[in-house]
């Protein structure tokens, strides 16, 4: 079985976080950025797929060139190689851009199943697993809180406020997790060092075949036109009785 695992770099939520002033995207230069945490259970998913029916599991990222040490972490935990889609232009980028260019990617890879987490911590959409689905014509399992693979059948609990409904497709799908589904490894010494020799192939907008003005700013469909800081919390107010 072909596995992708989407894995999207993010700000370190338990650390100051900031929008650049320039154009009012997430300032990831001065940000302390790490795996975004939902991924790290897809991964894990993919990984414990991939021990009981075989196969190979790739990590996909898109992001700036710092993002290729969240994927050397990733592929740290057992993944055998990644894909890195990196180009200047793709800076600041909307859900809709990225689903286009990660769905580019992906059919260069014709997975089997397509794994990520249910939302990143920098965005909250939840939109990115429907998004990519879509565009690939294929079945959509999102917010799975445990998923069983039989052959080319998939079955997942999605995860709701009530208790659970039970969703079933067949190969190829995108599934999309919440940190319910399992507990994450942590990576070996064997796998950090086994990391560092693991392929990991860089493609660009033009390899994708995905025009410039599509993506980034420039052709995002929603945008922050303005942000404060969030103002000091004050004390309340004491009422004595």
């Amino acid at each position: 079985m072909r596995i992708v695992v989407l894995v999207k770099q993010v700000p370190d939520s338990s650390a100051e976080r900031s929008l650049r002033s320039d154009d009012n995207t997430v300032d990831r230069g001065s940000a302390s950025n790490v795996i975004n945490e939902m991924d790290e259970y897809a991964i894990e998913e993919a990984l414990r797929v991939q021990e009981a029916h075989g196969g190979e599991v790739t990590i996909l990222t898109m992001g700036p060139e710092g993002a290729s040490e969240s994927i050397r972490k990733a592929l740290s935990m057992g993944p055998d190689r990644a894909v890195h889609v990196l180009d200047d232009a793709l800076h600041g980028s909307c859900a809709l851009a990225t689903s286009k260019v990660l769905a580019a990617a992906l059919g260069t890879l014709n997975p089997d199943l397509v794994l990520c987490g249910a939302e990143s911590t920098d965005g909250r959409v939840q939109v990115m697993a429907h998004m990519l689905a879509e565009r690939l014509g294929v079945a959509a399992l999102t917010g799975a809180r445990k998923l069983t693979v039989e052959g080319g059948s998939l079955t997942i609990e999605r995860q709701t406020e009530e208790g659970f409904e039970v969703v079933a497709a067949s190969t190829p799908a995108v599934v999309s997790v919440w940190d319910t589904i399992n507990e994450p490894r942590y990576p070996s010494f064997k796998g950090i060092m086994a990391a560092k020799k693991k392929p990991v192939r860089t493609l660009g907008l033009a390899d994708l075949g995905v025009a410039a003005g599509e993506v980034g700013t420039a052709g995002a469909s929603s945008a922050v036109v303005e942000h404060s800081k969030r103002p000091p919390r004050s004390g309340g107010v004491k009422v004595t009785d």
